[in-house]
């Protein structure tokens, strides 16, 4: 990476256009999201709202000054036991890929996640998804579960990964 390189900061409602467009983007290609067709800024707005800086945040990824992308923690499951829990979900605009910016973010999101009181970070990926299987494995996530073919995609059947580490207060990251 060049320049002034990766930094992240808290999104905004003024973002949430950027995030849309960002995710709407994967939509098509049918490895990222079981979306199957764009959402609308009106439609996310509820997930926007139950994101707060201190505990579940939504980052903007930027690159050079440019957006490059976001990532998400988010509630799993929604019972008390699993508030040390989290989802981390990381997207970026496909003219920031293979730059080495999600693994940055991974990096980020395990180095930042016992500030939020979490210890366990788990990514779903779809399992035809090689490149994220390959980033957050190379990041110290675990394959710890594996869905085959929950997922129905333009009629193929599609298995659903679920990777986990835990990123404990004294865990060792590398960016």
């Amino acid at each position: 990476m060049s320049g002034a390189g990766p930094s992240r900061r808290p999104a905004t409602l003024d973002d949430l256009p950027r995030i849309v467009a960002i995710y709407n983007a994967t939509v098509p290609g049918r490895m990222v999201t079981a979306d199957t067709t764009p959402v609308s800024v009106d439609s996310r707005r509820a997930w926007f709202d139950a994101h707060t800086p201190a505990r579940r945040p939504i980052w903007m990824v930027e690159h050079d000054g440019a957006v490059a992308g976001w990532a998400s923690f988010s509630d799993f499951y929604g019972r008390p036991a699993y508030d040390g829990t989290a989802e981390f979900t990381v997207y970026l605009d496909a003219a920031f890929h293979r730059r080495g910016l999600g693994r940055w973010v991974v990096a980020q999101a395990c180095a930042a996640a016992p500030a939020l009181g979490l210890h366990t970070l788990l990514a779903f990926v779809f399992g035809h998804n090689l490149p994220s299987l390959r980033l957050f494995e190379g990041c110290g996530f675990v394959r710890w579960a594996h869905l085959p073919r929950v997922a129905i995609l333009d009629g193929v059947a599609r298995d659903l990964d679920i990777l986990g580490r835990r990123v404990d207060a004294d865990a060792t990251v590398s960016a």
